[in-house]
């Protein structure tokens, strides 16, 4: 099995329910909206100073809360403008970021959201420090 639900690219007969789902963590950085695993913040925190922007991300308006993750040399702080909300995603409907759209290593995939009805781009939060450099 190639990816989650396919065979060689084919979708399998299991149903999404036999899938199951995730919860994904919505949160806001600027005007854009961003998800992550839930499994992999800690806690939400105050922001402070030194925290993690990504510049590719784009800049929080006011950046005054950090999710806070677990990398192996302690903990990382990305600010964030705005936490939307933990809401279940089937994995039936989670798309891995293809090789060739060369995103950087942090942009695992998209999904819909569906409140807002707009792709929404899953970001892996330990790997947004490897690309600042703080690893």
């Amino acid at each position: 099995m190639s990816r989650e639900g396919t065979v060689n690219g084919v979708a399998d007969d299991r149903s999404a329910e036999e899938l199951g789902e995730v919860d994904i963590l919505f949160f806001q950085i600027g005007d854009s909206e961003y998800g992550t695993d839930a499994s992999q913040v800690l806690r939400i925190d105050r922001a402070l100073p030194d925290d993690l922007t990504v510049r590719d991300l784009g800049l929080p308006h006011r950046g005054l809360r950090a999710l806070v993750f677990d990398t192996p040399e302690g903990e990382g702080h990305l600010k964030v403008d705005a936490v939307n909300g933990v809401r279940p995603v089937a994995l039936a409907v989670l798309r891995r970021m293809p090789a060739a759209a060369g995103a950087a290593p942090y942009a695992v995939g998209v999904c819909l959201d569906e409140q807002s009805r707009r792709p929404v781009l899953l970001i892996d939060l330990a790997e947004t420090l490897k690309t600042q450099g703080r690893h």
